[in-house]
């Protein structure tokens, strides 16, 4: 299960990296490409989105990617295909991120046969609420994969808790209001959040949404199992193309001790 495989890495790491990607942006081979760099550098657990005409969580910066994607072509059949290919490739646990629309339009309960079969681990679906998830949670448990479900700062504790219930593998807590990409401040605030946090659930937790450099990585240390790094992995191959990625990514914490 996904959870005892990030509880493993733990006994190597005193806090694990998930990255995201946007599949098929720039293309679907640099997409491989960023992948392979990205566990090339120990990365832990990864986030492949299929992109989607209206991601309302993300901000410019992954809106972009998502936009370039679809309008070079990218399929939802092609996205699936592009997680079988790296799932079975590498050793590390692979999530889809998905709007609900995609799993609707799919059919709920293929769309998880479909994960399982290609050796997924789970997926995360922002805009499904728990409450509204019945037959997608049914579907997730009957192939045994993780749903993902989200945290904010603006979660009542009793909420908090509610949504302890029905995740799985992990727990995602974004780390402010908006979407992604926008600054965050790393301090008290985000440290008492993290604790109301880890108050609702024993799962690991993943803190997203502004993590971008080493200090923030450092911070997140104690405090979080998880640092996603999202948009500034897409910045990085914009700027200095897939070549950049993996320095990138091995400059976020110190080498793992021996």
């Amino acid at each position: 299960m996904l959870t005892d495989r990030l509880r493993a890495k733990q006994r190597e790491r005193e806090i694990l990296l998930m990255t995201h990607i946007v599949m098929g942006y720039p293309s679907f081979d640099d997409s491989l490409r960023v992948v392979e760099a990205m566990v090339e550098a120990g990365v832990e657990i990864m986030e492949l989105q299929i992109p989607f005409s209206e991601p309302i969580a993300d901000g410019p910066v992954i809106l972009h990617a998502n936009q370039e994607s679809l309008q070079a072509g990218s399929t939802v059949e092609q996205c699936l295909v592009f997680g079988e290919e790296v799932a079975t490739r590498f050793d590390i646990p692979f999530l889809l991120m998905s709007y609900y629309n995609i799993l609707f339009k799919y059919g709920v309960e293929a769309f998880a046969e479909r994960m399982a079969n290609a050796g997924l681990a789970g997926a995360i679906v922002p805009d499904l609420p728990p409450e509204e998830a019945d037959d997608y949670l049914t579907a997730m448990a009957a192939h045994e994969l993780a749903p993902v479900f989200i945290l904010s700062p603006n979660t009542r504790d009793e909420r908090m808790d509610q949504i302890a219930k029905v995740t799985k593998g992990l727990v995602y807590c974004v780390a402010r209001k908006g979407v992604t990409g926008q600054d965050t401040s790393f301090g008290d605030d985000l440290d008492t959040y993290l604790a109301r946090c880890r108050a609702a659930t024993d799962l690991p937790l993943a803190l997203g949404f502004g993590v971008k450099d080493r200090a923030d990585v450092d911070f997140l240390r104690g405090r979080a199992d998880l640092a996603v790094i999202g948009t500034q992995t897409i910045r990085v191959v914009e700027e200095q193309g897939v070549e950049g990625v993996k320095p990138f990514i091995l400059g976020l914490r110190p080498p793992p001790s021996t």
